[in-house]
């Protein structure tokens, strides 16, 4: 048996020990003996918000944007919550998430119970959790930012716990910066974690959006996506773009169709001149006519004033 199997085993046996005690349970779906790392459905009205969360200021728009995303796909990443009486829980984490879903409607939401002074179960729980082989990224992804954020583990440490890497830590973590829609993507094996991981270095949300949907509808391989990156269908990040990054929407340029390829052969017969036809998936675009001289440029000028 290999030093990790062992590790594992103990491991293993030590959870198990804790959760024959009831009360030492941290997380449960509907009673107290549910295996750690489920989640629980509950009722949105039995939750309160903390009252030491030092965040009081949420932007109404983004706010609003979060709430229409959990209408479509539901929560992806559960609330964390304080059991303080008989169903009664107090908001530990995710009050962004809790109030979205307020404004959502929602009448319940999932959630990780714990309860009070459980640091080391919780941590305990969440690395058994990391070892189970039927998680996808998105899952993993939201173990390792709770161990983080939780725990009070740095990267470093967390890696070391967990005998992964660094660099899959990170690169996990990562994906939990991509719009909700492509996180429940991963989630419901629409992608892959290789065509997400291809997707943050695309860096801008809109760009990262349309290429996810030409991934559904274009069955893209990885590779594809990646070559789709480098091809220039990204704005070079030098200052002038990270300046005006927040007003220019970075495209993919998509297929003209039959009426507009025969209007560009049509003006090309027109103009006896090579025409160029371009558009993007929210349907701009350009046209752009090429002359070879000053003769022949006052030529399609003289053409066009017809």
């Amino acid at each position: 048996m290999n030093s990790n199997t062992k590790k594992r085993s103990a491991l293993g046996k030590g959870l198990s020990a804790l959760l024959e005690n009831a009360n030492t349970d941290i997380t449960t779906k509907n009673t107290s003996t549910d295996v750690v790392g489920s989640t629980a459905m509950l009722p949105i009205e039995n939750i309160e918000a903390n009252p030491f969360n030092p965040r009081t200021n949420f932007e109404k728009e983004a706010l609003e944007e979060l709430s229409q995303s959990i209408a479509i796909h539901g929560i992806i990443q559960p609330l964390t919550v304080r059991k303080l009486g008989r169903d009664k829980y107090q908001l530990i984490s995710g009050e962004r998430r809790f109030r979205a879903s307020q404004l959502a409607g929602l009448t319940e939401v999932p959630a990780y119970i714990r309860i009070a002074n459980d640091q080391s179960m919780l941590e305990m729980a969440l690395v058994e959790n990391i070892q189970r082989e039927d998680l996808n990224s998105i899952e993993v992804a939201i173990s390792y930012q709770r161990l983080i954020d939780e725990c009070s583990l740095t990267q470093d440490q967390l890696s070391q716990k967990i005998s992964k890497s660094r660099s899959s830590i990170t690169n996990h973590i990562r994906l939990l910066k991509l719009p909700a829609d492509i996180q429940a993507g991963v989630r419901d094996n629409l992608i892959s974690m290789g065509h997400a991981r291809a997707l943050v270095s695309a860096g801008d949300e809109s760009l990262q959006l349309a290429i996810f949907n030409k991934i559904l509808l274009e069955s893209l391989s990885v590779r594809d996506v990646e070559i789709l990156i480098r091809q220039g269908h990204l704005k070079p990040e030098n200052s002038e773009d990270i300046e005006d990054k927040k007003n220019k929407k970075t495209t993919i340029e998509t297929e003209l169709s039959g009426v507009q390829a025969i209007f560009k052969e049509h003006l090309t017969d027109k103009l006896a001149s090579k025409i160029e036809v371009s558009k993007t998936v929210n349907g701009a675009g350009k046209i752009i006519i090429n002359f070879n001289s000053e003769v022949d440029f006052n030529r399609i000028i003289e053409i066009l004033n017809k």
